[in-house]
């Protein structure tokens, strides 16, 4: 069996895996990473979706033998040791951009790369367009746009905390 070696959330690990093992299976079931989920096995959902060398991708259709030797970031590597949430984490909860829960891991992990790769900010339609390929069946997206607007403030240095959304 192939054997992969691959830095997730900082730490080092090498597993014997089939070539056909998902890298969602990988976390999930080897590593114990069980906040990428499983939606759809199709690529539909995004609620697999982890960052591979800084680029968001969905876990459920990469095999585990094509992250050998890469850095993966999943939802558990997002918060600081002290337990300091990521700014779109902070944001997704201050904006109340989540009801059940299942899309959020992936959700957040999109709209990080998506917030990353639009350093002069992003208008409200560019960020709907952005997360096509992420499904929520619970809020109806609206809070989860003013969540990651929010966090872009704060991920480019435009505003030091997240907004209220009471504001």
């Amino acid at each position: 069996m192939p054997q992969v070696t691959l830095t997730v959330n900082g730490q080092t690990h090498t597993a014997e895996v089939e070539g056909r093992t998902l890298l969602v299976e990988l976390l999930r079931e080897t590593l114990r990473l069980t906040g990428t989920h499983v939606g759809c096995d199709t690529s539909q959902c995004g609620a697999c979706v982890v960052h591979i060398n800084g680029e968001s991708v969905k876990s459920c259709t990469t095999l585990a033998v094509m992250a050998d030797g890469a850095t993966v970031t999943t939802i558990e590597g997002l918060a600081k040791a002290d337990g300091t949430l990521h700014p779109m984490q902070e944001a997704f909860r201050e904006y109340h951009a989540l009801q059940c829960g299942f899309c959020t891991p992936g959700m957040v992990m999109s709209a990080i790369d998506l917030v990353q790769k639009h350093p002069d900010g992003l208008t409200e339609q560019e960020i709907r367009e952005g997360l096509e390929g992420n499904l929520c069946r619970c809020t109806g997206y609206h809070n989860i746009v003013k969540a990651i607007a929010a966090a872009a403030d704060v991920m480019h240095g435009k505003r030091t905390e997240i907004a209220s959304a009471a504001q």
